[in-house]
């Protein structure tokens, strides 16, 4: 039987045929598979079944927040040895935002921050979301190509978070390569300068956002931020910054992947994509079905803060647990036909946003623009398909399925 490793989790390979992959995780035979090692950071257990999945993000005993687990991992002797990891680990015990900590401090940073993604604020976004996926279809529709991912996946969702956030247009490119510099560097130990750079390169960004907004306050979310905190709402400046930060890489990051990774899936399947194109009433749950067949989280951790019995296994406190959102997404215990992509399909209680209290707070944004993404490209672009003679589609190495690129002709 083949030995899988941490680098399987995340590679090219892997983002390109998932399915082949978790086959792979079914044959170990184990519900609960123990790694040895992942990118460095010791022995971690793989949760993958649905139930299993949903059961670890719901559990108050898991833990997101390091801080309070370092210490048993340091007496341990098993705190990371990826340099990068290291890098990445105490820069968050420093610089905690909503996903990153527990309760009490979750609940009131996901209060502050709440106040930008209430249903009637986000359904106030629609006219300004299809005008600018009209206008990036405008600037494209004459060249009969485009590169999906650079002139549609990126800048609609960076477009829309940097307006809600008040950031000016001309520094919206800078955005995703902070994020992606940080994605790949995360998971090479010798990449170590590399994060550094990235890291303090965006939050040297964010304190001169944060500057201009005290001078020139504005009707955004950062603005607002900025106010709470000076007037007192028992915000830290590291929580502060963090929080913006966070706003910013999870506001675009994921949406970019779904829209890219859904219009692949679509092109993909041509018979559900002229279904959609035909039947638009079918966008809501098109969105839900291409989230959890190609959505754009692979993995997320959590952390056992007290040692807990799953499947006879006992996981002990301070070890890691790696929850596979994509292998969950295609249990045929939960899901049927899980490899089949279907538009149509009613239940879906896939894991794409997550579970528990730290589901996604950007979840209904996502779902609008993905919704008006896949609709306008279909209205738009009846000819729409994948380009001829291109290379073939590459991926990121990354904990996200991120295409490089997706070359499209109509």
């Amino acid at each position: 039987m083949e030995n899988i490793t941490s680098s399987d989790f995340t590679s090219p390979e892997t983002m390109r045929d998932f399915f082949a992959f978790y086959h792979r995780l079914v044959e170990q035979q184990e519900p609960l598979y123990r790694l040895d090692d992942f990118f460095g950071m010791g022995g971690a257990w793989i949760a993958f079944r649905h139930d299993d999945a949903a059961a670890v993000l719901k559990d108050p005993r898991f833990l997101k927040d390091m801080r309070k687990l370092m210490p048993q991992q340091d007496q341990a002797g098993s705190a990371a040895t990826n340099a990068s990891v290291n890098k990445l680990i105490e820069w968050m015990k420093h610089m905690p935002n909503m996903l990153s900590v527990d309760p009490p401090d979750h609940t009131r940073l996901r209060r502050l921050a709440s106040k930008a993604f209430t249903p009637q604020m986000i359904e106030g976004l629609r006219p300004r979301i299809q005008q600018i996926a009209d206008e990036l279809l405008d600037r494209v529709e004459g060249q009969g190509r485009m590169e999906l991912v650079a002139d549609f996946a990126y800048p609609l969702p960076i477009m829309v978070i940097s307006e809600m956030l008040g950031i000016p247009a001309s520094d919206q490119n800078r955005f995703r390569e902070w994020t992606q510099r940080l994605g790949k560097a995360a998971l090479d130990p010798r990449d170590s300068d590399a994060v550094t750079t990235a890291l303090d390169e965006f939050i040297q960004y964010i304190k001169g956002l944060l500057d201009d907004k005290r001078r020139n306050p504005g009707n955004d979310v950062t603005s607002g931020l900025v106010q709470a905190f000076d007037e007192g709402d028992r915000l830290s400046e590291n929580e502060l910054l963090s929080t913006i930060w966070l706003l910013i890489t999870a506001g675009h990051e994921t949406t970019v992947n779904l829209i890219g990774n859904g219009v692949l899936a679509l092109l993909q399947h041509p018979e559900q994509m002229n279904l959609l194109r035909e039947n638009p009433s079918l966008l809501p749950s098109a969105v839900e079905e291409l989230l959890r067949y190609a959505g754009p989280i692979m993995i997320t951790s959590r952390f056992a803060g007290e040692d807990v019995i799953i499947h006879g296994k006992t996981i002990r406190k301070g070890e890691m647990v790696v929850v596979s959102i994509a292998g969950a997404n295609i249990d045929p215990h939960k899901v049927a036909n899980p490899e089949t992509l279907d538009i149509t399909r009613e239940e879906n209680e896939h894991l794409a946003f997550g579970k528990g209290i730290h589901h996604c707070l950007g979840a209904p944004l996502a779902r609008l623009e993905g919704q008006i993404a896949f609709g306008t490209l279909l209205r738009r672009l009846p000819n729409l398909q994948l380009a001829t003679g291109s290379e073939p589609l590459e991926y990121h190495f990354s904990t996200l399925r991120s295409l490089v690129r997706l070359p499209v002709t109509f």
